[in-house]
């Protein structure tokens, strides 16, 4: 036997309201979103035409889309079309998948995503979910939305640029042969400018051949010489207009995307080719992809930020700068790849805080074999009277100069420079004293390098710097393994940088009101399992006293004594009554009752 199964539209139950649970993720959606001011939410629209779709209910779509893990905008509309809470959100308000687009990509989608952080963040704050007083930042790899052999390099760019120059170089001389009016630099030939000028003067070359040819009434022998010379001309003319100049306009434009980046990709000209982490293939294939920089605390997203830059070293400054809500914190905690100079000095003098970043000799310093490795200058013995350091071959080095240098990012570094004295108590340091070419020994020392790394060590060796770098891993890996893997947000789901930021920004608060809702039915759950537990102890004590007290009687009424007396007593009772009843007449034993 089956159950009754009718696919008939009229056997449907029709559900006449859309009312979802208390505790939903929608409903905490909602709440949070409302409280946003409106100043910060409405923006300034046309008076004109239709009305536009209030950005609060299309801000509530994307956040509660993403925390079902649907990210495309034709799924989203299906999305409010299917789904009772996204009905709820929205008002069953039917909206188009280019709307949605149109509205994450946006500019006024951004301010509202960073004040969103902003105003998260001073709720967790007040509500006492940030803990230790701690931010932890670190670094991951999203692929971008671009195809991925669609690369231009940087080094290709500048050699075919340069094969450029050369042939640009050898036409200009072959027309100042050819006894073409022209006066150019090497500088502006090196330019798209100075192609154009080298067309001009070809085009006012070539009029005055044809007025010339116009002119010229017998052909002489052998041809025509200014019909040469035009068919030379228009060849040059040609090759610069068609392949030269074109070629110049794109390096030119390529070198304007470059902007300091190795690659780019010409699908989303944002992205650069960096190594990914997932890489099924184990051959480091490079894919175009952004930086994604977090700050977390107690697993909650405080900020966030996106940059084309692949290394974290250069990007922990600018993203320290974009995040308003620094003041709550003291400690910055991150790992190995943050720790640099310029880092070190920007946290303890810009910002003022204690950075619990080790550098990246941090743990191979503190192994017995670097402390007694004698090619190591920090095991030399130091003289700070005489400022001069003394190796463990006793080989001495004494104060030379300073010196300067700056690195590529024009970050400038000062050294102590220490060069091995020529005079040795022996001819066996003379020889140690010197390198294999015949030079003296040098040594460059960075004391305020020295210092930030001795500053680090300690905060990172002291009980409380112990306690909170132990809980980074906990913490911000935690943010990328629910992007990654519960999420699954591997790749972005629009292009240009302003889309990427707000598609991420959107994910992460996404994740944030989602975890936010979860820890609320935990604490709700736990409460209401306590009660019950409290509940169905005191059920149990009662039944156990009735239990002791049935038990009780039931000995008592079980020893013989006791039941010999009982019998007696009923039948004596039984038998006063039974002539009670007989003396007293009916109508006085009614009122008696």
């Amino acid at each position: 036997m089956y159950q009754n199964y009718n696919t008939m539209e009229t056997a449907f139950t029709l559900q006449l309201d859309f009312t979802i649970p208390n505790d939903h993720e929608a409903r905490l959606i909602s709440r949070f979103v409302d409280s946003i001011p409106s100043e910060f939410l409405l923006e300034e629209t046309s008076h004109t035409g239709r009305p536009a779709f209030h950005p609060a209910m299309l801000l509530k779509m994307c956040l509660f889309a993403y925390s079902r893990t649907t990210f495309s905008g034709r799924k989203i509309e299906r999305m409010n079309e299917e789904s009772i809470p996204m009905k709820w959100l929205t008002g069953d308000t039917p909206i188009s998948y280019k709307t949605i687009n149109n509205f994450r990509s946006s500019e006024h989608a951004s301010k509202l995503i960073k004040y969103a952080f902003i105003l998260f963040t001073t709720l967790l704050s007040d509500n006492g979910l940030i803990h230790e007083d701690a931010l932890y930042i670190d670094g991951t790899k999203i692929q971008a939305d671009a195809n991925i052999y669609s690369f231009t390099w940087k080094k290709a760019i500048a050699h075919y640029e340069a094969k450029l120059n050369d042939n640009v170089s050898q036409l200009y001389e072959e027309l100042i042969q050819a006894k073409v009016n022209l006066a150019l630099s090497e500088e502006t030939l090196q330019t798209s400018e100075g192609i154009e000028e080298i067309i001009g003067s070809l085009d006012k070359e070539l009029v005055a051949v044809e007025a010339a040819i116009t002119e010229e009434k017998v052909i002489p022998k052998g041809g025509s010489k200014l019909k040469r010379r035009r068919r030379i001309l228009k060849k040059h003319r040609n090759k610069c207009k068609k392949d030269f100049l074109p070629r110049k306009q794109r390096y030119k434009e390529a070198n304007a995307i470059f902007d300091g980046r190795n690659s780019f990709s010409k699908t989303d000209t944002d992205a650069t080719f960096m190594c990914m982490k997932e890489d099924p293939m184990k051959n480091r294939e490079l894919k175009p992809g952004y930086n994604l920089q977090v700050a977390s605390s107690n697993q909650f997203v405080i900020a966030y930020d996106i940059f084309s830059n692949p290394t974290d070293t250069r990007t922990f400054i600018p993203f320290l700068e974009s995040i308003q809500t620094l003041d709550l914190f003291k400690y910055i905690a991150a790992d190995a790849g943050y720790g640099s100079e310029e880092n070190y000095e920007a946290v303890l003098d810009t910002f003022q805080k204690v950075p619990l970043i080790p550098y990246g000799m941090y743990h191979k310093e503190n192994s017995k074999t670097y402390r007694s490795n004698p090619k190591h200058r920090a095991n030399w013995d130091y003289d700070e009277i005489k400022d001069a350091y003394t190796d463990l071959d006793g080989v001495h080095f004494s104060f030379s100069h300073y010196s300067t240098r700056n690195d590529k990012n024009g970050y400038q570094r000062q050294f102590k420079v220490y060069k091995a004295d020529e005079e040795q108590p022996d001819e066996t340091r003379k020889q140690l004293a010197k390198t294999p070419k015949g030079a003296q020994r040098q040594t460059a020392v960075n004391y305020n390098w020295e210092y930030f790394k001795q500053h680090a060590k300690e905060n990172l060796e002291s009980d409380r710097g112990k306690e909170i770098y132990a809980q980074r891993k906990i913490d911000v890996e935690t943010v990328f393994g629910r992007l990654k893997g519960v999420f699954g947000m591997r790749r972005t789901h629009v292009r240009g940088k302003q889309a990427v930021h707000n598609d991420i920004g959107i994910m992460l608060m996404s994740m944030n009101l989602t975890k936010l809702a979860l820890e609320a039915r935990r604490k709700v759950g736990s409460f209401y399992k306590k009660a019950v537990k409290n509940k169905n102890r005191n059920e149990t004590i009662r039944i156990l006293i009735l239990s002791l007290r049935f038990f009780y009687w039931r000995l008592v009424f079980s020893q013989p004594l006791f039941i010999d007396f009982f019998y007696t007593a009923v039948f004596c009772l039984s038998r006063i009554a039974e002539n009670i009843n007989k003396s007293v007449p009916l109508t006085k034993r009614i009122t008696a009752m």
